[in-house]
């Protein structure tokens, strides 16, 4: 073996002097970033199929280059392409070239240099996470599309120690909902789509929008201290790249949708999405509603998407530059689900509430969007306008018992719940930068954002046997017991947001090498939210007796889903009447909503310092002030004239970060920080929202929590993309909030202080690694094969205490006291998992210069966690482990097509909710199997 590894090596050396050759080496520095390094740009030398990619360190070598004189190209993702003229090869000799690139043409004084920073590509997010004092973690278009993400929601679920609830739309991270998170676009704040949550649906956010997504599980001081878990930062596309269109048209199917003989949904909305309809009026005089209340056969359920999106940016004088992006988008999907709802359960094992069930569901979503950008020497402008119209569509059908101990208890209940949400979002930025001097940076952002969050004619009706002794005999509305269990149902959520930040960084302590080692930060932020919620529920108050007493003969309902038989015009006012919780039409103010209203503002001032204090020891240390107001006012079915309810706290917020450099390629991070969590509007306001089988209420007692939060972290970057990581941490919440089970009739749920404080710990790795990267030399260009794979996961242990006294005195001093019977003295927190694992495996394989196709299976697994916390002797409800499995295949055909497939969902797990004592399972279904597949054109 070593005669032929010799003999090769003589072999290559003779063909190495005969062709007289020489070797291009240097190095690539970004003067935009402090002369740092600029790693994994491209460089080549133009008429010949040499060329390589700087390494971590900037540094490049091109071997065996034939003598003579040529032109080197450098281009980077994202960089306009710089071409370096009249370099010279010499035989047997090094040729140097060490440049520095910067923004303008005067950073390289022979060579026109126009740079932006991709904050696309994996490697270049890889390497500001390197570089960062603070912990940071990012994901980039570049992983979405090799991942095959379709929305935001779906890609921070790929990222160590987060999961998302199944059925709904909350994010856990490190165990740690919806309540302790926060959503930004672009450094500032998005409003919430839904009452009951604090931010906004990720899902509703297409990645056709997202250049990059940040994910700060650490507390970063320039932004609002209400946090615990995470900050997600949607970056949104800053195209300044030469000129494109594309076009895009996709289809798929779920399998559950497609695996129904017959697929329904509701009278109203359409296929577009954009649908709303308003209370008739004189309502309560005639029954004047225009929708059925019967389901209509929808078409068939086959999913589709379609896009256009382009870009485009030029120079408009020798030192400006405008770049512009845009996308349009739109896609619907549908998906069916069946299984067993229950609640109520009794200590004794009795399910109160006990239902098969049924959901057609179809959902849209509209995405416009568009940036606009200018800029000029040291300013830089930029303008984004972003517009999501979100649908949600669900015929639900429930069989089964009501009440176990007073209605239907024998079964034979058919219960109809036809419900279309809308949520309209339209956003507008405007972002400027400023590099005032050599050592002075000012940024600046303002944002107005408009949410409306709408379920227009939400329809209801419990049928029941007309002899409950006999489930399975005919049915009527004889034996209804309540006026609201048959109604109509509308709400308006309206919220508006102002907000803005302004900071400078002044840069001081040159060194030696003529760069800063220390940075001082200060500014200001500051945010102004309105809330304004109304809700009209119409109920068909079922007339039992006439007006002499004697007892009306509810008729027989021969098909349950032709209702429209019976509330009809004819019937009103003889069978059945129209009332809301205020009265009826003798009743003056009967149609006036239910309403809460909420203002929230923080005015915010921070100042921190970054200093290096060697080569391996970097530290930022920072202090932020918050003035926090909040208040709330209601009318609601549980107190007419609520309110008003406020606090007003002063919030002082110190974090510390630091970073100690190990090795060129290691890093050990520190993080500590002092943060709060605020509840939420509807939280604290007494309205009542009830589902089938749950109702919730607010508790206006409930106050912020205050946390503390503690990270280390150690990291290893083997190389441009790879990465080893393993993370501690630990958070002591005090105050914390939890969704609980009063002491009630109906068992409802609100929400309270339950306890002094809960304790998190838990840690993380994560591992990227290049399994095999080849290359080989085909005419003039390089082809590339690789495999690689990512792996992470997170264990957490969580405890808090609860204590039933603590709940019940602090709701009594505000006025509206609970009764609350903690099972447990302690428990974990809730939508906390012990176990959170995600792993890929990815295949590239490149057959020519505009030729390749890549292939990525996921996977991902969250082990039980609990939903909410037992109380009266009972356990808690924990939603129980999933396992996910996608594949997706991406193939770019030829310079212009893109064939892309899509599996999801592979394993098609039975999703399950549970009752830990006594052991009952309250809920379950299966997603389905999503198979799609896309074709795009690019011009």
């Amino acid at each position: 073996m070593r005669i032929f590894f010799t003999i090769g090596l003589l072999f290559i050396s003779l063909v190495s002097i005969a062709q007289e050759t020489g070797t291009i080496v240097g190095s690539l520095t970004d003067k935009e970033n402090n002369n740092e390094p600029l790693p994994f740009a491209n460089v080549i030398v133009k008429g010949t199929n040499k060329g390589t990619t700087s390494d971590f360190d900037g540094n490049f070598e091109i071997t065996n280059v034939p003598v003579g004189t040529y032109t080197l190209e450098v281009s980077f993702v994202g960089y306009e392409t710089v071409e370096i003229p009249n370099v010279t090869v010499e035989a047997n000799k090094f040729t140097t070239i060490n440049t520095g690139l910067g923004a303008s043409a005067a950073a390289l004084e022979e060579v026109l240099i126009k740079v932006e920073t991709s904050r696309e590509k994996e490697s270049a997010l890889l390497l500001e996470q390197k570089k960062a004092v603070e912990i940071k973690q990012s994901i980039g278009a570049q992983e979405l599309a090799r991942k095959g993400v379709s929305d935001v929601s779906g890609a921070v679920t790929k990222t160590t120690g987060i999961s998302k609830q199944e059925g709904g739309g909350d994010i856990y991270v490190r165990g740690l909902g919806d309540r302790y998170n926060a959503t930004t676009l672009n450094g500032l704040p998005l409003p919430s789509n839904n009452p009951n949550n604090k931010n906004i649906s990720l899902d509703i956010f297409s990645t056709d929008i997202v250049q990059s997504i940040g994910i700060d599980k650490t507390y970063v001081y320039s932004n609002y201290g209400d946090f615990a878990g995470a900050n997600i930062d949607i970056v949104s596309k800053d195209y300044t790249g030469k000129g494109f269109i594309s076009l895009s048209v996709g289809s798929g199917i779920n399998s559950e949708a497609t695996g129904v003989s017959q697929f329904y949904l509701q009278d109203g909305p359409d296929f577009s999405g954009f649908y709303n309809i308003d209370i008739p009026n004189n309502i309560l005089v005639e029954n004047n509603f225009e929708t059925s209340w019967d389901r209509n056969e929808a078409p068939t359920p086959i999913n589709n998407s379609f896009s256009i999106k382009g870009g485009d940016s030029f120079s408009i004088t020798d030192n400006a530059k405008i770049n512009f992006f845009a996308v349009g988008a739109f896609d619907n999907d549908y998906g069916f689900r069946e299984g067993v709802a229950r609640g109520n359960v009794t200590l004794g094992g009795i399910n109160r509430r006990d239902f098969d069930y049924q959901t057609f569901q179809y959902n849209t979503n509209t995405t416009l969007m568009g940036n606009f950008g200018l800029k000029k020497e040291k300013n830089k402008f930029q303008f984004n306008t972003l517009y999501i119209n979100s649908t949600s569509q669900n015929q639900r059908e429930f069989f089964g018992v009501v009440d176990a101990f007073d209605y239907a208890p024998e079964g034979g209940a058919f219960v109809q719940r036809s419900e279309f949400e809308r949520t309209e979002l339209v956003v507008n930025q405007l972002l400027g930068e400023h590099k005032a001097t050599e050592r002075l940076q000012i940024d600046w952002a303002g944002s107005h954002n408009f949410v409306r969050n709408s379920i227009p004619d939400r329809r209801q009706i419990i049928l029941t046997p007309d002899d409950w002794d006999i489930p399975e005999g005919p049915k009527s509305f004889d034996r209804t017991l309540n006026q609201s269990d048959n109604h109509r149902y509308f709400h308006d959520l309206l919220e508006e947001e102002f907000a803005g930040n302004i900071e400078a960084a002044y840069s001081f302590d040159k060194n030696e090498e003529e760069e800063f080692n220390g940075k001082i930060r200060a500014g200001f932020n500051g945010r102004y939210k309105r809330t304004d919620f109304e809700a009209t529920q119409v109920n068909y108050q079922i007339i039992q007796r006439n007006q002499d007493n004697s007892v009306i003969d509810q008729p027989i309902i021969d098909d349950i889903y032709n209702l429209d038989a019976y509330f009809n015009q004819e019937n009103f006012n003889s069978l059945y009447r129209l009332r809301t919780f205020r009265g009826g039409v003798e009743d003056q103010n009967a149609l006036d909503p239910q309403t809460y209203d909420g203002q929230q503002s923080i005015i915010a001032g921070f100042a921190g310092v970054e200093y290096q204090f060697s080569e391996k020891l970097s530290a930022i240390a920072a202090l932020r002030l918050e003035q926090i107001e909040q208040r709330i006012e209601w009318s609601t079915a549980l107190q007419t004239n609520g309110g008003p309810s406020s606090f007003n706290r002063l919030e002082f917020l110190p974090t510390l970060s630091s970073r100690y450099a190990l090795t060129e390629k290691q890093n050990l991070r520190l993080a500590a920080s002092k943060t709060y969590t605020l509840p939420q509007f509807k939280e604290r306001a007494l309205f009542q929202y009830e589902d089938v089988v749950v109702t919730t209420f607010g508790n206006p007692s409930l106050r912020p929590s205050t946390d503390y939060n503690l990270d280390l972290k150690w990291e290893l970057f083997p190389s441009s993309e790879e990465l080893i990581s393993v993370t501690g941490y630990g958070k002591l919440i005090q105050d914390p909030i939890n969704q609980i089970t009063v002491n009630s009739a109906t068992n409802d749920i609100t929400w309270v202080n339950s306890g002094d404080q809960a304790i998190v710990l838990g840690g993380e790795l994560e591992v990227r690694k290049s399994i095999f990267s080849k290359e080989r030399e085909v005419a003039d260009n390089t082809l590339k094969k690789t495999l690689t794979t990512g792996f992470n996961a997170s264990y957490l242990h969580s405890n808090q205490d609860l204590d039933a006294e603590k709940v019940n005195s602090e709701t009594t001093a505000g006025g509206f006291p609970l009764s609350v019977d903690f099972s447990d003295d302690e428990s974990e927190i809730t939508g906390a998992s012990t176990w959170l694992v995600n792993a890929d495996v990815s295949f590239f394989n490149q057959f020519s210069e505009r030729t390749d196709i890549q292939a990525t299976l996921s996977y991902n697994f969250f082990s039980d966690r609990v939903f909410s916390l037992g109380t009266e002797g009972r356990g808690n409800l924990v939603d129980k482990g999933v396992h996910t499995l996608d594949f997706t295949v991406k193939s770019n055909l030829n310079q212009n097509f893109t064939l892309a497939f899509n599996a999801k969902n592979l394993l098609n797990p039975t999703v399950e909710r549970e009752l830990e004592f006594p052991q009952v399972t309250v809920l379950s279904f299966k997603r389905g199997v999503d198979l799609g597949l896309s074709l795009t054109y690019n011009f």
